[in-house]
């Protein structure tokens, strides 16, 4: 009886406690976004104004998005980017996770360790060697070069090839006496099976990609070729003492992956939780 009694009033205590947490945790969020719409000199008023005295935010995103500075050319730059560098690494890592985990091949094993090995290597040790490698390949201060980088993902094999050997080999096989090949397969019964897999690597390489700060500063060089998160760095270097335009470029660029988030966060709780059916 006194467990039973016990266990409703833990719940309660757990979820205020979570609830707290997450309010702690929004903070930062709700001051950046309120930010955005104060003028300047309300900024740093204490007690802090969650809620602005005088709105200005349309004054504020206006300047961000029609003022000199190229915002809207770093905007579309970020978005060409995140989403080719998307769909190539969906695809790619989908391919190499069918192929581990539904063909047959001589050392596949050994091959997929090794594989899973460089996964354990910084992506700061190899910065250097990919940096000469691209300078010889023309790829250096392009957006191509930006796109192959972020394209071949050894987290995005292995997760996938998680989602691919939950997939009954029986699928597999009746496809093959129909006498289908493994494109075929791999098209039309593989990717349907493992949805809510693609859905969740997708929306996690859109967030890496769009957030991504340390390639384009060191692969890119030409100022009509930067990333959104260049350009703010740069916009922040240029009006540092203005928090509220910053604000209002710092909402902006972050509106894609909440609006992503939104659509795609059931996928995502699903792809994680069922990322771990077999392995």
């Amino acid at each position: 009886m006194l467990k039973q009694l016990i266990h409703p009033f833990s719940k309660i205590i757990t979820t205020i406690i979570m609830g707290v947490f997450s309010i702690i945790f929004m903070l930062p969020f709700i001051w950046m976004l309120s930010t955005s719409f104060k003028i300047e000199a309300d900024v740093f008023n204490y007690p802090i104004q969650w809620i602005p005295q005088t709105w200005n935010g349309l004054e504020n995103f206006r300047e961000v998005w029609s003022g000199d500075y190229p915002f809207p050319l770093y905007y579309w730059n970020s978005i060409k980017v995140t989403l080719l560098t998307t769909i190539v690494s969906v695809l790619a890592s989908a391919c190499a996770a069918y192929a581990f985990a539904k063909i047959n091949f001589k050392g596949r094993d050994i091959v997929f360790l090794l594989v899973l090995a460089t996964f354990m290597v910084p992506s700061q040790a190899i910065l250097v060697p990919q940096f000469i490698l691209y300078r010889w390949l023309g790829l250096f201060d392009s957006h191509l070069g930006l796109i192959l980088l972020g394209s071949f993902s050894v987290f995005g094999t292995f997760m996938l090839r998680q989602f691919f050997m939950s997939v009954h080999n029986e699928f597999i096989e009746s496809a093959k006496i129909d006498g289908a090949s493994h494109f075929r397969i791999f098209f039309s019964i593989g990717l349907p099976l493992i949805r809510p897999g693609i859905a969740t690597y997708a929306i996690l390489r859109f967030i890496w990609t769009w957030n991504d700060y340390q390639n384009p500063l060191i692969f890119l060089r030409s100022n009509d070729l930067f990333t959104v998160q260049l350009g703010i760095s740069k916009f922040a270097d240029e009006f540092g003492s203005y928090y509220t335009l910053i604000m209002a470029g710092s909402v902006s660029a972050i509106l894609p992956l909440i609006i992503i988030f939104i659509i795609g966060q059931k996928n995502v709780l699903e792809g994680i939780a069922g990322g771990g059916i077999k392995g």
